[in-house]
Parts: structure tokens; sequence; C-alpha cells
């Protein structure tokens, strides 16, 4: 029997009201605590959190239920890759030491069940998005976010929380053209003999196959919560 892999992407943690979050989480933790326990490997493609900054020994409040459900996974010898996103700011080693995740800033390549994947959160790869690659840069500078960690954590999550809302006010605001950019750059993929390249960022939900392979986009649970499956040479989407 094939192992089974597990996608997830975009469920911003934090985002929505206290009532929203309360419900998103719940479900959230029943997925970890039941679907997931029959996967091998389980794969969050990025912004699992609306915002996260980790100091050295501070990490920030909230959805702790979450993190122990991670946790509790791994202690059952299920592997956790979790991809850092656009609304990733910082992260230092809590998910690698405490949950025991492993952690990616770019796109990582995978062959389950025979198949060739090409995974990724997605941001940086549309080309035209100039705005943001500079964003990102200065973002991910290891010198600025060292600077930044100096200030004090009720004041520096509180910055990042507000540089995640305009960070997303961009992403929605921003004219990519008619041309899906992470479309393009699955094609890329799998021209090099990827058979499914699976992306999040986009916040839409797509499945298309192109040549020989698929790109896979996993949507968000902003809308409609859900997660992708991949078992017996089949990708599929799930409504939770």
């Amino acid at each position: 029997m094939e192992d089974t892999y597990l996608f997830i992407s975009d469920i911003h943690l934090g985002l929505q009201s206290k009532e929203t979050e309360n419900k998103k989480e719940r479900l959230l933790v029943e997925f970890l605590n039941s679907t997931a326990l029959n996967c091998k490997e389980l794969f969050i493609v990025g912004d699992l959190f609306d915002f996260w900054f980790e100091y050295k020994r501070v990490y920030q409040k909230g959805f702790f239920r979450t993190l122990t459900a991670l946790q509790d996974l791994t202690e059952k010898g299920i592997k956790i890759h979790y991809f850092i996103g656009n609304h990733d700011f910082m992260h230092r080693n809590f998910f690698v030491d405490e949950i025991g995740a492993s952690l990616y800033e770019n796109p990582i390549e995978v062959t389950s069940n025979g198949k060739k994947f090409f995974i990724g959160h997605g941001d940086g790869l549309v080309k035209n998005d100039y705005g943001y690659l500079v964003l990102k840069k200065v973002m991910r500078n290891k010198g600025i976010q060292k600077l930044f960690s100096l200030i004090h954590p009720d004041l520096g999550i509180g910055l990042a929380s507000s540089t995640s809302k305009g960070s997303r006010s961009y992403t929605s605001k921003k004219d990519y053209g008619e041309v899906d950019g992470l479309f393009e750059a699955a094609k890329k993929q799998i021209d090099n003999g990827f058979d499914y390249v699976v992306f999040g960022h986009l916040h839409k939900r797509i499945q298309q196959k192109y040549k020989d392979g698929y790109y896979i986009n996993l949507g968000s649970w902003l809308d409609k919560p859900c997660y992708g499956i991949f078992r017996q040479n089949n990708f599929k989407i799930v409504d939770l």
C-alpha cells in the first residue's frame, strides 16, 4: 500500500475575529489530530500564521493547541515540512527544536510514491512582482532581522502584525495581469521533469494539467478550508 502525503497552506491564524479564529483553529487541530495521523508526511506550504516573529527566548502568544498538535505528530513519527511564507517574518529554531519540523526558506524537490514534486510557498516566483521581491529581500535580511529583534516583543510583534496586514493589502490589490505567474513558474518545473508542482500564496484553489504534469495551488483557509492529499498516484483537494 502506498504512503499518504498531506498538504495545507495559507491558514493565516490570527487574521480574523477572535470567534472566527477559534473556530478555524478547532477545525485545524481536529484535522491534525485525526486525518494527519494517517499520513507519512505533512507539508505546511507557508503562512500557517498571519504573522510570525520569533525572538531568541520568546515566541508569540496564541494558538497553543496548534503547536502542541504539530509536536504530537512528529512524536508519532510523522514528518512535518514547514515552508516559510511571506507572512513568516522571522524564524529561529522553535519549529525545528521544539516541534521537530523541517524548515525551508525556498522551494524543495521531493520524490513521493515514485513521483517528483516541486513544492514551495510561491512568493517571489512571479516575474513582474518587483515590489514584493524588494520587500522580501529586506524582510529576510539577517542583519535587519537582528536589529528588529532588539525591539521589545510587545512592540516588535505589533509592528510585524501591521507589516503583515500591509503585505496582504499589497498582494490583494496587485494587478498581475491576465497570466497566472505561478502557473508559468510551474510550467518550467514540469518541463524540467517534475510530475507535480505545489504552491500556495495565491489564495486560489487550482489543479491544472500541463503536458505530463500538474500545477496545484492549495487555496486558503480564509474562504473554504481544505487540504491536498496524494496517495495511490492521485492528487486531490478535499474540503474540510
